[in-house]
């Protein structure tokens, strides 16, 4: 009977971590908000398009080719620093001349979802180069696919 209590310990001992490796990964989501620009909606971001706005899929170029909002550019966000809000930009890679030329112009960032680092990094990355109309769809293609929004 001891080999039972042995196995019960083991299996709590591993349910533990994973409960911890869960909130690890939760406490690891994107920001709520993004300073000096707009987190919105897929809707939100729909609407945006309409009126101009460009929408930039900061994810890998094999993830865009697969799929992604239809009329959006791919501009991939290379990332090697934490996935934290204070990351540091400049052990990562985001061409800011495949933006738009006017920085008044309003842009939509997004990848991946809330986990997805890269939309925030680069929605980031543009204000700070002074980008004044910068919009983050952290729900990420997800949120877009969920509303049945068109893509390409």
């Amino acid at each position: 009977m001891k080999w039972i209590a042995d196995f019960r310990n083991l299996c709590l001992v591993a349910l533990t971590g994973l409960l911890v490796s869960t909130q690890a990964v939760q406490a690891a989501d994107t920001p709520a908000s993004l300073s000096g620009g707009k987190v919105v909606s897929a809707v939100e971001a729909q609407k945006l398009q309409a009126a101009g706005a460009v929408v930039i899929d900061t994810r890998v170029a094999a993830e865009f080719g697969e799929e992604h909002i239809k009329g959006a550019i791919s501009v991939p966000y290379r990332e090697k620093s934490a996935k934290a809000a204070n990351y540091n930009p400049a052990e990562d890679e985001f061409n800011l001349s495949k933006l738009p030329s006017g920085k008044s112009t309003a842009i939509v960032t997004y990848c991946n979802g809330p986990a997805c680092w890269k939309s925030y990094k680069a929605a980031d990355t543009a204000i700070k180069a002074g980008y004044t109309n910068v919009n983050w769809l952290r729900d990420g293609i997800p949120d877009w696919k969920a509303k049945g929004l068109p893509l390409e």
